[in-house]
């Protein structure tokens, strides 16, 4: 069976939830879904905690290719953000880049294993080689991280259900 929007969000908040150095919890929240302008425009919430690990929500198209193999690209973002006292101090900056990107190594990792386990659908056709990074920052707020983006192919069935049908 195909992941769900509802499956991913739940497996990336439970990445937050058992990665030591997020240490998402109900009291402290180190996991929010929200987009990237909403962020980059000014993150005022005052129920987060750092690091936070921010999931986008996904796109996906479909690929034929006249065939019936048919599949389903997900497109999925998320961000590592941490928050740096003072805006113009590259040297915390360039090390919470570091301390980020050590935790996303991480969480591939585990994504990577989690990709073999038959009780996970959420990220079971994942690879490695689709991931792609980038560093985001803003001087609003002193907001920096990292930002993530990669697609889960699926197969996606054609045949119709006639129990949907009048």
């Amino acid at each position: 069976m195909n992941a769900s929007f509802s499956d991913i969000v739940n497996y990336f908040e439970l990445l937050a939830t058992t990665h030591r150095d997020i240490g998402h919890s109900p009291r402290k929240k180190h996991f929010i879904r929200l987009e990237l302008d909403e962020l980059l425009s000014g993150l005022n919430r005052t129920d987060i905690a750092y690091p936070l690990l921010v999931l986008e929500a996904y796109s996906y198209k479909f690929t034929d290719h006249n065939s019936d193999n048919v599949l389903k690209n997900r497109s999925i973002a998320f961000m590592l953000i941490d928050h740096v006292s003072d805006a113009g101090d590259y040297t915390a900056i360039h090390a919470t880049w570091d301390k980020l990107e050590t935790i996303a190594d991480e969480l591939f990792r585990r994504i990577r294993a989690d990709k073999r386990n038959p009780a996970i659908n959420a990220v079971r056709d994942f690879q490695i080689d689709d991931v792609e990074a980038e560093i985001v920052y803003t001087e609003l707020n002193s907001h920096t991280g990292l930002r993530f983006t990669f697609d889960i192919k699926s197969t996606f069935v054609t045949d119709i259900n006639p129990d949907k049908w009048l």
